[in-house]
């Protein structure tokens, strides 16, 4: 009886929500759900930012863009690493051995991961300059630093996570719905705290100061063109207040993507750290941190299509040049059908 047992045990999966387990079809239902789920939502969603941006010009305008489109592909990338660990689930076979495909996955999106967390770094620091020191901006922030900045920023993210695969220790819980993953390859802390230490913690007290500042500036701002406009009422005051209402709301924007960003992260670093310096696991709760985490990829883009109204021009633009693309295909199937004297719309504003 006890053997029976064992052997249905043992031939069961491995899953780290062992309550999602379905035994009619043999797999992890729920992690299943959640993964596939969310690897739909940042596959679709970084994809239609990254047309969004290559369609609306004006969007390109702010420097911040660079960054932002480099979040995009970023998190684009996530989604279809993701793509891994789902296939696996759902036993379709590995090329290669369990152990260096999770090592490979945990790795590739700890890259990913950090890239986001560097580039949020970097636009604060672009709006940072671009409001302390306007007249001399675009002298400092040029095409070419900020591509340097760019390719700097992926390779220092590859630098602090290459040393996982010199058995420096298990460099986040990403790979983890692979078996050898969870109970084989675990976190050390001072690994952990060279983590922290070399990119969490910096990326944070660089938006937290940088941030702070802006707003501050911006406040200042809005006061002295108000004092300004209550002595004089002319037509400068009120360009310098439109310029400065335009500013805050875009900072508002980026500071909006920036705090969704550490409030979906702080629970995963949290536990981080505490798994690491205790040696303490709990399964479900490395699983939830772990993918709320990686939920964030998709949530710029639900950010950046309710705040920004460019962005949302921008989009209405393609979902139109797409309905004009599918209507023409209709038309040329149908000779008999009346065609529009109006030229096709394009995707620029």
């Amino acid at each position: 009886m006890n053997s029976t047992l064992d052997g249905n045990q043992s031939s069961r999966p491995f899953c780290l929500l062992t309550f999602g387990y379905l035994e009619t079809v043999n797999f992890c239902l729920l992690e299943v759900l959640i993964i596939v789920f969310l690897t739909v939502l940042i596959i679709s969603g970084n994809i239609i930012v990254i047309f969004v941006f290559h369609c609306a010009p004006l969007l390109n305008h702010h420097t911040t863009s660079y960054f932002i489109q480099t979040m995009a592909y970023a998190d684009l990338l996530v989604g279809v690493s993701c793509l891994v660990p789902s296939l696996s689930l759902l036993h379709y076979p590995l090329p290669v051995e369990e152990s260096l495909t999770c090592q490979v996955f945990g790795f590739v999106v700890s890259v990913l991961k950090s890239v986001s967390m560097a580039s949020l770094a970097c636009i604060s620091i672009d709006r940072y300059i671009a409001i302390t020191k306007p007249l001399t901006y675009n002298t400092l922030v040029t095409p070419w630093r900020l591509r340097l900045c760019i390719f700097l920023i992926w390779l220092y993210s590859t630098l602090v996570f290459l040393p996982s695969f010199f058995h420096w220790g298990k460099p986040g819980y990403h790979g983890d719905v692979f078996q050898w993953c969870a109970e084989s390859w675990h976190t050390d802390p001072y690994f952990t705290l060279f983590i922290v230490m070399m990119l969490y913690a910096p990326a944070a007290l660089i938006v937290c100061f940088t941030y702070f500042n802006i707003f501050r500036i911006c406040q200042q701002h809005t006061k002295e063109i108000s004092e300004r406009q209550a002595r004089f009422s002319n037509q400068s005051g009120e360009t310098g207040e439109v310029q400065s209402c335009s500013d805050k709301r875009y900072a508002m924007v980026l500071f909006r993507i920036t705090s969704v960003f550490y409030i979906l992260w702080l629970p995963y670093i949290i536990y981080f750290l505490l798994e690491s310096s205790t040696g303490h696991s709990n399964r479900f709760a490395s699983f939830l941190t772990t993918w709320l985490a990686i939920s964030n990829s998709f949530c710029n883009c639900v950010i950046y299509s309710l705040s920004n109204s460019v962005f949302q021009r921008g989009l209405k633009r393609l979902s139109g040049a797409m309905c004009t693309s599918c209507a023409s295909q209709t038309i040329a199937k149908d000779p008999y059908t009346v065609r529009s004297k109006d030229p096709l719309n394009g995707c620029h504003i």
